[in-house]
């Protein structure tokens, strides 16, 4: 596939639609994870505009920085620390709609107003997380827990 990704106006629902084959092009047929994750988070910042998208994977017993699209960012995150460790303790997927609301938010970027995280599932556990921020209150909803979570079905 050519590595230009077709950015599309229209409803979020759509634009997932026409992202979704595209990262699945990207990445099938390519083993290496660093690429494969590197690749995701360029196409959904760059299809969307978020402020931050990124992964963390656990290591050693924490998440660790892994590639990411955006402002610099904590480089490790203890279980049940803020909304990526939370998303990792509980193992399921968690919408936050004003960061400063959670309790225990770590504040990587003041910039940050929204968040969503998806955790890494591999048989039931917990490998890692998509971490996506927005500048905004209330960006994300269920139809990016949706598509979110399935592109983070591909990836192990």
């Amino acid at each position: 596939m050519a590595e230009d990704l077709q950015i599309i106006q229209g409803t979020k629902a759509e634009q997932y639609e026409a992202l979704l084959p595209q990262i699945k092009a990207l990445i099938t047929g390519e083993r290496d994870l660093t690429a494969n994750l590197a690749n995701i988070s360029a196409a959904l910042k760059e299809q969307f505009g978020w402020l931050w998208v990124g992964f963390y994977l656990v290591k050693d017993g924490e998440l660790v920085l892994g590639p990411f699209q955006g402002p610099v960012a904590c480089t490790r995150i203890r279980k049940g620390r803020g909304v990526c460790g939370a998303a990792w303790e509980r193992a399921e997927t968690l919408v936050v709609p004003d960061v400063e609301a959670f309790p225990g938010h770590i504040a990587c970027s003041s910039l940050s107003r929204s968040e969503i995280v998806v955790p890494l599932l591999v048989n039931g556990e917990v490998m890692g997380v998509l971490d996506v921020d927005s500048v905004d209150l209330d960006t994300f909803d269920e139809t990016d827990k949706r598509y979110l979570e399935e592109i983070v079905g591909w990836i192990f």
